[in-house]
């Protein structure tokens, strides 16, 4: 069997500065433990699958694996996803491409060069006990007054986030893997006009205690849930940009918009590679 594959670059207009992903179309046909199967083998963060949806205002179905697992929402996954489905001559029903996935409809846009998605609601906010908090900042090797703010941020991965004083602080960072297990942790802070320049309002790094543990390159899912945290708690405009992926290397742009209701998160992406897998 012979499937539709691409590799996208999501979140970087710049070549192979961005998040990966794979994404097989037509595979309606795959079992679970084929889809599990290929994810493991990509070994990306997360590998996606279109299918045929299943509710009727959707224009098609995703399911997103990571090597691991599979999740019931991510962001980068869903504007890849969404750009190959109309890469490959998908139509939508309306103004917007509607994805059915594990957290429901998730309606995405398009711009001029980019996608964007609505933030779906968040699985649980709030604040941050004691005790998940002592665990965070052991797996960070941080302090109680190096944070700001901590809130639960989780629209489907699980995310914490944790709102620290500037970048400097989000980029000195350096993680105990072994302690960060089984956490799903975000980090925020201010760029500085001054020193860091005013394209650019905040950094966001994503660590994963995931297998071994690992930093997300640029992720949708932990900037929609900390724009609706920052925008609603007045820390951030209605309108900002948010960078991630410093440390690896990467140049991820994410664009936040506030926009009535809702909360769109956008990004550029690119093809890199094209063509079939062969099962």
């Amino acid at each position: 069997m012979d499937l539709p594959f691409r590799q996208v670059d999501v979140f970087s207009a710049e070549p192979f500065r961005g998040n990966p992903l794979a994404v097989i179309a037509g595979a309606d046909g795959l079992s679970d433990s084929q889809m599990a199967q290929i994810a493991n083998w990509t070994n990306l963060s997360e590998t996606t699958f279109l299918l045929k949806p299943t509710h009727p205002n959707a224009d098609y179905r995703v399911r997103i694996f990571t090597p691991h697992t599979e999740l019931p929402f991510a962001g980068h996954p869903t504007l890849g996803s969404a750009f190959v489905w109309q890469s490959l001559g998908g139509v939508s029903k309306s103004d917007v491409i509607m994805q059915e996935c594990g957290a429901g409809l998730v309606p995405v846009r398009r711009q001029t060069n980019q996608l964007s998605f609505a933030a779906p609601p968040r699985r649980r906010t709030g604040p941050v006990g004691q005790n998940d908090l002592a665990n965070a900042l052991a797996g960070l090797r941080l302090l109680p007054g190096d944070i700001l703010d901590a809130q639960w941020a989780d629209n489907g991965p699980g995310w914490m986030a944790l709102r620290l004083r500037s970048r400097r602080d989000i980029l000195a960072i350096q993680p105990d893997w072994q302690k960060l297990r089984g956490q799903y942790l975000g980090v925020v802070g201010a760029w500085d006009d001054l020193h860091d320049g005013a394209d650019v309002q905040f950094e966001v790094r994503a660590f994963v205690g995931d297998g071994q543990g690992w930093e997300d390159p640029v992720t949708g899912s932990l900037n929609a849930a900390m724009a609706q945290w920052l925008i609603e708690s007045g820390v951030a405009p209605a309108q900002y940009v948010a960078t991630q992926g410093t440390t690896l290397h990467r140049a991820g742009r994410v664009f936040v918009v506030k926009d009535g209701d809702d909360i769109w998160i956008g990004g550029n992406v690119v093809t890199r590679v094209a063509g079939v897998i062969t099962l």
